[in-house]
């Protein structure tokens, strides 16, 4: 598959614009209604289909086909990220109107360690063919504890980035507004929405490790497995807002990622040297192990309906006062004396 410099700015480019009109859409803290949820999480269901649509014009149903199955695959192992995602805003309480500036950067950030992992990973595969069969064997073992886990979740309070965290960054015990970082009496320190956001893009990373040998397994394409990466964790925040609340009724889905995990370790395993398994048999499979789990789940939980994940009897931080935003300082800059009201008001100094 032969792609072109121009074709790879072209896909960033639209990339960056994307975020950048999703940023500005959302760059006033507020809740995110299910209502707008459900019609961002359109869009980017829409643009990743039209760009798979692009590659089976362009490029052939084979390498369309396998844009698909690494997409069907990453979006499914997403799911997963949103479930930790809500543990962990519930466990610190954040008000929910200051969670999507986390998730922005945190897939931001994401997009940057998986366009790392997996020029790694390309690099590491046209150099020694023997690291598939390390790859599969991880996937193998990865699903198989996801089995044998799959009744556990991600506790926060154990979490060794976070007692790092704690122990290294001074951090102030409320929330002020969406900064990350705030200036108090002369010095710098860390809200608890950067403790977040550090949570957040670690639990990526580790599930970065999953996702990324499992693209490999269905196509050897880099641009195929960026921009399947890509265009699935573009809609993870929308995807966020959209299921936050109906975590509790996806009970198998869990089960049927861990399979997902080892038919692509099999299906990887056998490619190298014994038997290529198609990408359509390859994308059946997957749509079908998903789409059994999520309508297992959704029929055995039937009639509940959308409740929040369950947070601390007594919230961890607080919000802070007007009049504790009004005395905070500029991060970057020392507060002149002679500044105006407004240049020192709430607006000023964000993290």
């Amino acid at each position: 598959m032969e792609v072109s410099l121009w074709v790879w700015a072209a896909v960033i480019g639209f990339i960056l614009v994307m975020l950048a009109v999703d940023l500005i859409a959302h760059r006033r803290a507020h809740v995110i209604s299910v209502r707008e949820a459900a019609l961002w999480s359109a869009v980017w269901v829409a643009f990743g289909v039209a760009f798979g649509a692009i590659i089976w014009t362009a490029y052939g149903a084979e390498f369309g086909q396998q844009y698909f199955a690494g997409y069907l695959i990453e979006k499914s192992l997403a799911v997963d990220n949103v479930f930790v995602w809500a543990i962990i805003f519930s466990y610190f309480a954040v008000p929910r109107e200051y969670q999507h500036r986390v998730l922005f950067l945190g897939v931001l950030g994401a997009l940057v360690f998986r366009g790392i992992f997996i020029a790694l990973g390309a690099v590491l595969i046209a150099n020694f063919t023997w690291v598939l069969y390390l790859f599969a064997a991880f996937l193998l073992v990865t699903g198989y504890r996801m089995i044998r886990q799959r009744d556990e979740h991600l506790d926060p309070e154990k979490s060794r980035a976070l007692a790092l965290f704690r122990r290294w960054v001074p951090m102030t015990d409320a929330f002020y507004g969406q900064r990350f970082l705030v200036r108090r009496a002369g010095v710098i320190v860390a809200t608890p929405l950067l403790a977040v956001l550090v949570l957040v893009e670690v639990t990526d990373i580790i599930f970065a490790v999953d996702s990324i040998p499992a693209i490999f397994a269905v196509t050897s394409e880099p641009f195929l497995v960026f921009t399947a990466n890509a265009f699935a964790i573009l809609g993870l925040r929308a995807m966020y807002f959209l299921l936050a609340d109906l975590i509790h009724r996806f009970i198998y889905l869990k089960t049927g990622l861990a399979l997902v995990l080892i038919w692509v370790g099999i299906k990887m395993m056998l490619k190298v040297d014994l038997l290529y398994i198609p990408t359509t048999i390859s994308l059946a499979v997957v749509t079908t192990i998903i789409g059994v789990s999520i309508a297992l789940s959704l029929r055995a939980t039937r009639g509940q309906g959308r409740q929040a994940p369950p947070a601390p009897a007594t919230a961890p931080f607080r919000v802070a006062s007007d009049d504790e935003l009004a005395a905070v300082e500029p991060v970057w800059r020392r507060r002149n004396a002679a500044a105006t009201p407004a240049e020192t008001g709430p607006g000023s100094g964000d993290g």
